[in-house]
């Protein structure tokens, strides 16, 4: 536990002032050090920070009067945004700072966004933005374990609800930093997708069998942020191995839904050359906000609602082969190994007979092109049942195993509890 945590306060001094340093005393109220961090690039800041607009243009390879004499506006603040993302890493490695906090409208959130992916998990990132939770930040740019607060009555000038929004934040960001610890522990770290229980159920029985054998297991709820999240540590090789059985990401991604986790679903372990086993839970659902309702153009298609918050209906067979040909060539370009295993009996709780999403024509359109997609070096392997079945996770575990005894993946630690 840190006593004093020293937390990297990032905006534009020259327009921001009052905010950044009222946000300065509240972190210091708090037993913390703020270290100013300014990305003004017309203007100064009236105060003196410890980090000032040439050292950002600077880490970014340039400097501050190249930058304003762009003449345009994203150019400019995308080069500050590069120079402001390495050098709060160089701070982080070199000790110098324990968290961040970053204040924006737009601007300033994006350059925060490129910020908080250049830290680890483990080192608090917080970001106040008049667009936090926005649909204009796309699901790539949000780190792993980015907290953000809605920056309200804060566009111009502090005022009583401005000033209440900034001292929760710099609260919270000072308590995480006393707090955090970092991400990493003494087993190796499994990843599972997957969905609730009511949809999926492959974890209840994988995530003891797999702590049994020396692993930590990490779930990933794949609602959109939590395979964000999972692709994000793919790419540090955070994970021994990636278990992938909810791919619905993908196909909501493809399908124009906002429950998207991004175009590169499916594709940073295998950069990353990360074991993968892949199944393809849930790909025949299209998620959407219920309180949105039904697209007209899917009117006629099965439909199930979750909670009033998250709905799903089918994906025609013609979709189904369209995502059958995108698994298959995502997979193709892995640099790692791959293992792919079709259930056939289904790939959700809602397919099976007598429940409100059973199609089974378009499934077995979707395993007859998913059987196509396949190519080795990819290994292939179909079950009869399905993928909530017994015979399912009894096929992962025996891949699994066979991976760890050839040293495919990491042995897990002897000390597991």
């Amino acid at each position: 536990m840190k006593d004093t945590p020293r937390i990297l306060v990032i905006g534009t001094g020259d327009t921001k002032a009052d905010e950044l340093t009222y946000m300065r005393g509240q972190i210091a109220a708090a037993g913390a050090v703020a270290v100013m961090l300014d990305i003004s690039i017309l203007g100064d800041p009236p105060y003196r920070p410890e980090h000032d607009k040439h050292a950002v243009a600077a880490a970014a390879g340039t400097t501050i009067d190249e930058i304003a004499s762009s003449g345009d506006e994203n150019t400019a603040m995308s080069a500050m945004a590069k120079g402001a993302a390495l050098l709060a890493s160089h701070l982080r490695d070199e000790g110098t700072i324990d968290g961040m906090i970053a204040l924006g409208g737009t601007m300033g959130t994006d350059l925060a966004l490129d910020v908080a992916q250049a830290l680890p998990i483990g080192m608090p990132k917080f970001i106040v933005s008049t667009i936090s939770f926005s649909h204009l930040i796309p699901p790539e740019r949000i780190a792993p374990d980015l907290m953000m607060i809605l920056w309200a009555g804060g566009l111009y000038g502090l005022n009583s609800a401005c000033a209440s929004v900034l001292s929760q934040a710099c609260g919270a960001v000072v308590g995480a930093a006393r707090l955090a610890r970092p991400a990493a522990g003494t087993r190796p770290v499994v990843a599972i997708s997957s969905l609730g229980k009511s949809c999926l159920t492959y974890m209840v029985t994988l995530k003891p069998e797999l702590e049994e054998r020396g692993y930590e297991v990490a779930v990933f709820h794949t609602t959109g942020m939590g395979g964000r999240a999972m692709e994000a540590i793919a790419t540090e090789r955070g994970f021994a191995a990636v278990l992938d059985f909810s791919l619905q990401e993908l196909a909501n991604h493809m399908n124009g839904s906002v429950v998207s986790s991004g175009p590169d679903r499916l594709e940073n372990a295998g950069k990353a050359r990360v074991p993968q086993i892949v199944a393809p839970g849930a790909i025949d659902m299209l998620d959407m906000p219920t309180w949105q309702g039904v697209p007209a153009a899917l009117g006629d298609r099965p439909y199930h609602a979750h909670n009033r918050l998250i709905a799903s209906v089918t994906i025609p067979a013609d979709g189904r082969r369209e995502i059958a040909r995108a698994i298959g060539e995502k997979l193709a370009a892995a640099q790692g190994p791959v293992a792919f295993v079709l259930p056939k009996g289904g790939i959700q709780q809602w397919d099976q007979e007598g429940e409100p999403l059973h199609e089974p024509e378009a499934l077995a359109a979707f395993n007859e092109a998913m059987r196509d997609a396949i190519k080795p070096p990819v290994e292939f392997y179909e079950i009869g049942g399905h993928i909530n079945s017994a015979e399912f996770t009894e096929t992962v575990l025996k891949i699994f195993d066979d991976w760890v005894e050839k040293g495919i993946i990491a042995p897990g630690s002897e000390t597991a509890a």
